[in-house]
């Protein structure tokens, strides 16, 4: 790897940087603190910008929120975030709520605690497989190698074809409206601020088939694979070679 190239690290949150919903621990703050003398660091996220800026203890970053839909710059006269872009799109409810019965009559997710599906929004839709009000350890249970998902993954891409479909959390569907995902929105920051793909490193733990960050692993984007966000400051040692 040539860190000489690198001007920009990217990154992923939760289970990159933090525990799910979770907030910044200390030895990961330290990482990131050196990663920043060096680099410009860019948070590269599916939840909305300010959710992002709060779990993070407002740490001093730039953050692409839902998929690029939103853009947020740090100002350190405030200490706070400007949102520059903040998107959205109509949904089809009526249509979506049809298929997700379709989905859940095919394959017996026929009983769901609150809503079958929550809307976003930015216009990007989650299919709750146990419902949106199902409790924490049910919805841990219920898929968390992902097995489930996987199997059905590319059908539900097919029924959604006006989104780009990621398997979420343990229990649901996530689903931007087109072209947005992580690569799109790395790509469009890129061409933003004039910087090439080689000059960019990104640093995510969901790049397996239908996660979130598979579309920038497979792109020609730097890429560090991280599994367990424990491990992150270990992970970014050879950027700070």
């Amino acid at each position: 790897m040539d860190n000489k190239r690198i001007k920009i690290v990217a990154m992923d949150l939760d289970g990159t940087l933090t525990q799910h919903k979770e907030g910044l621990e200390p030895r990961n703050k330290e990482a990131l603190l050196s990663l920043a003398k060096r680099y410009k660091l860019l948070m590269v996220g599916a939840g909305q910008v300010m959710r992002i800026f709060n779990q993070l203890g407002q740490f001093p970053v730039d953050i692409i929120g839902n998929y690029g839909l939103q853009y947020g710059k740090y100002n350190p006269d405030t200490k706070n975030i400007d949102v520059i872009r903040d998107l959205s799109f109509d949904v089809d409810v009526p249509k979506i709520e049809e298929k997700a019965t379709e989905l859940r009559n095919k394959y017996g997710f026929t009983e769901f605690t609150g809503d079958s599906v929550e809307y976003h929004p930015s216009g990007c839709v989650t299919i709750a497989i146990l419902g949106t009000k199902a409790k924490t350890p049910e919805k841990i249970a219920f898929d968390p190698d992902r097995v489930k998902r996987r199997k059905i993954y590319k059908e539900v891409c097919e029924m959604f074809s006006d989104y780009n479909v990621f398997v979420g959390g343990s229990s649901s569907f996530d689903m931007a409206p087109k072209p947005y995902n992580k690569y799109y929105a790395l790509d469009l920051y890129c061409k933003e601020n004039n910087i090439s793909h080689d000059e960019v490193m990104y640093i995510g733990d969901d790049y397996g088939p239908g996660g979130n960050d598979e579309s920038v692993y497979l792109s020609d984007f730097n890429y560090l694979k991280i599994d367990n966000y424990k491990d992150f400051a270990d992970v970014v040692k050879p950027l700070l070679d």
